[in-house]
Formats: structure tokens, sequence, C-alpha cells
């Protein structure tokens, strides 16, 4: 009997003695005994901190690697660019040595023309002029010069004649080229000026 009512009273004088404890502003008994206690994630890992960190500077070891790659793309295609501008540049330079070299005889032959003509051999003057727009030619055609040909009496093509003008005609159908006033030329098969042509209409 004494046992039981003993056992009755016990959770009695806890809750007066959480009671009273709320009322002097101290945590209950059930509290205390929990403070302190940190509570565990849903993994059951009691503290996270460690693991933040590390993966902190996972990510910015990633980040620093994936920056430097850009910085060493960035500068390998600045190199690129510049080495491909230098390339060109000295292909231009080549080329334009190769045309110079090639009309060297051509104006000198011109001098030795103009000489004759100093000395009224009408002759030579001839003979040197003919010679030198014979050797003018030759070089151009080396480069891939050629003449676009045309005659009168062909039929006007846009393509590769300009027509300066039109002129009825009574010997030729109408849209046929009349005249050539300039010749055009052609420079690795791409047009590089058309034939300046009088059209019949």
């Amino acid at each position: 009997m004494t046992d039981k009512k003993h056992s009755h009273d016990q959770p009695k004088r806890r809750h007066g003695e959480d009671a009273a404890a709320e009322a002097a502003g101290e945590a209950p008994a059930d509290e205390a005994r929990t403070e302190g206690v940190a509570p565990r994630d849903a993994g059951g890992d009691v503290s996270g901190d460690g693991r933040g960190a590390d993966e902190t500077a996972r990510l910015e070891a990633e980040r620093d690697d994936y920056l430097d790659h850009l910085r060493r793309l960035k500068a390998e295609f600045e190199n690129y660019r510049k080495r491909v501008r230098r390339d060109a540049d000295e292909l231009r330079l080549r080329a334009a040595e190769d045309v110079v070299e090639s009309l060297l005889p051509v104006v000198d032959n011109m001098g030795r023309a103009l000489e004759a003509a100093a000395q009224h051999e009408e002759g030579q003057l001839v003979a040197g002029l003919q010679l030198v727009a014979g050797q003018l030619h030759d070089a151009l055609a080396a480069h891939g010069l050629e003449e676009v040909p045309t005659a009168p009496g062909d039929p006007f093509d846009p393509t590769v004649h300009e027509a300066v003008m039109t002129q009825p005609s009574d010997d030729h159908d109408e849209g046929a080229v009349l005249q050539v006033l300039e010749p055009g030329y052609l420079l690795h098969g791409r047009l590089l000026r058309p034939v300046k042509v009088v059209v019949a209409r």
C-alpha cells in the first residue's frame, strides 16, 4: 500500500517541481537533461560543418581549374590568331615579290625602248615595244591572268561584259557586241575586270 501511494506521488511532485522551475525562470528538468545534446541530422551525422567545408574547398578548386583552363585557351587562341595574321602578311609579301620580280625584265626593256626612241631609231623602238608587251603579257599570264575573249558579233554576256553604250547596227542583231573598248581579264578563273563594249540595239 505504501509503495503504490509513493509511486503515485512521484509524478505529482515532478510536475510540481517543473512548475516551480518554470515560475523561477529555469528550464524544466526534462529540458535540462537534454540541453547541450546536439540534434542529429537526417543522416544521423552530428556535425556537418566539416563535410560542408570540404565540399566548398572542392568546388573552389574546380572553379580555379576551369578559370585556369579558360585563360590558357584564350592565350592559345590569341597566339594562333597572331600566327595566322603573320603568315597571311608573309604570303602577301611573297606574292608581291614574285610579281615585281617577274616584271623587272619588262622595266629593263622599256628603258631600252625609250633609249632607242631618243635616238630616233623607229625600227628599234617598235621592236622594243613589241618585246616589252610580249614579256608583260607572259609575266602576268604566269600569275594566272588571262584575257576574256571577246570579238564584234559575240552575244552580250552580262557576267563578263560591261555595256558602255548602245548603237543601232545594220550588220549585227540586237544585243550583239559591236566594239571592244577595253579588254577584260580573269585572274585564276575569277573575273578581275569586265570587258567594256558597245552593244547593238
